[in-house]
């Protein structure tokens, strides 16, 4: 048996700034897990209820958008009154959520889980701009090699966070199938409870927080390579969104005959394996060499081509068509976590909550779009439809990195 005592005390021995690394990232684990667990359950259950692919997508309507809000007002709250309590905030309100669906299934009604899941994705925002956050407070500032620790310790936070987050894809469609809806979501909360009581107890106070209290208004960011970077992550997050969240498992699902966990565990491959990609992100980007703009851009392109080449193969090869995806996920990947990177890199040391926030409310308002797009345009069109769009959306953020300020890497 593994020596407790000993683990513990090698632990203990870790600096102080690594053992809190940990502790975030641990419960940034926790979280996602169920997540991503609970977003293929109401995708799955609620399909096999009879809901048509726009109804679903509505049922996320409030995630994403009180997603939105979530960071900025997030952000403003964390430099207030310290990371740690905006990311206990949000372990505690996605216990409030799923507790609201462990109720009959005749009380599942569109509006009840529309409200669980805006708590949801409150939860969801507050928890990941508190992690983000609190990665570039406690990297040491003037250490050899900051900028580069920055990188590895942001990476390996966001790809471990996505590949969680994959598995719970499959968690969420394998329990669907095993111990039903309301099983599953009693399971998760009791989890979660667990961890927010180990972060209430052990994660420092007051992690972040700014020694003067800012204004709202300083939650907009000022900078123009923030805004800049923020408009580009809108497009690609609704690029992926607009064919990953309705659109994907319903085809597979309705066209191919998957199974609920069939299409969970393609899903959960997919995500892990974006999230493992994400963590060498350092190592592939550093494969072209320019400046901040060019790279930005380099990966864009080369990841937009794929869902235009995937819109004009037979969709009927449902082969061709997971490789691709497969392939849309790696550049995904290493475009997602450079990204991730630049923005902790371009926050300001104080009130960096506020900057991240207003970050990831751009990332907030691309999934949200990307959302409604996957099911108005999937029940329309097609999944070749969402594709093509897609193609274009990454475009666009590939147009809109040449905007950024230069800057050498």
């Amino acid at each position: 048996m593994p020596d407790a005592g000993g683990l513990a005390r090698r632990l203990k021995a870790l600096p102080f700034e690594v053992r809190q690394y940990l502790l975030i990232t641990g419960n940034y684990w926790a979280f996602t897990l169920t997540d991503g667990a609970l977003r293929m359950l109401v995708v799955l259950y609620f399909h096999q209820l009879g809901y048509s692919p726009l109804e679903v997508a509505l049922l996320f309507l409030f995630y994403e958008a009180f997603g939105v809000v979530t960071n900025l007002v997030g952000g403003w709250l964390g430099a207030r009154l310290g990371l740690n309590r905006t990311m206990n905030a949000g372990l505690a309100l996605q216990i409030v959520a799923l507790a609201m669906l462990m109720v009959p299934a005749a009380a599942l009604t569109v509006p009840w889980v529309m409200a669980a899941q805006a708590l949801s994705g409150i939860a969801k925002d507050l928890n990941k701009m508190s992690a983000k956050s609190a990665v570039k407070v406690l990297v040491p500032k003037d250490s050899p090699g900051a900028r580069s620790a920055l990188y590895r310790w942001v990476a390996i936070l966001t790809g471990s966070k996505n590949a969680l987050k994959g598995a719970g894809f499959f968690l969420g469609g394998l329990l669907l199938t095993l111990i039903g809806f309301r099983g599953a979501v009693i399971g998760m909360a009791v989890m979660l409870a667990a961890v927010l009581a180990l972060s209430l107890v052990r994660l420092k106070a007051d992690l972040g927080r700014q020694k003067r209290k800012p204004k709202f208004s300083e939650a907009f960011s000022k900078s123009r390579a923030i805004n800049v970077l923020s408009a580009a992550r809108l497009c690609l997050f609704a690029s992926r969104d607009v064919w990953f969240v309705v659109a994907l498992p319903v085809f597979l699902y309705d066209q191919h005959g998957w199974s609920h966990w069939t299409v969970g565990g393609l899903l959960a491959v997919w995500v892990i394996g974006y999230g493992g990609v994400q963590t060498q992100a350092p190592r592939l980007t550093g494969l072209v060499k320019g400046g901040v703009r060019g790279v930005t851009a380099f990966w864009a392109l080369a990841l937009a081509g794929l869902p235009a080449l995937l819109a004009l193969l037979p969709l009927a090869e449902v082969g061709a068509l997971v490789a691709g995806l497969l392939a849309f996920g790696v550049l995904f990947a290493i475009n997602s976590s450079w990204h991730s990177y630049l923005i902790v890199h371009y926050a300001r040391a104080d009130g960096v909550s506020m900057d991240v926030g207003f970050y990831y409310m751009a990332n907030a308002m691309g999934r949200l779009l990307g959302t409604l797009l996957s099911g108005w345009l999937y029940q329309s069109q097609g999944l070749a439809a969402c594709l093509w769009v897609s193609a274009a959306l990454v475009a666009a953020s590939a147009a809109m990195a040449l905007a950024l300020p230069r800057q050498s890497l």
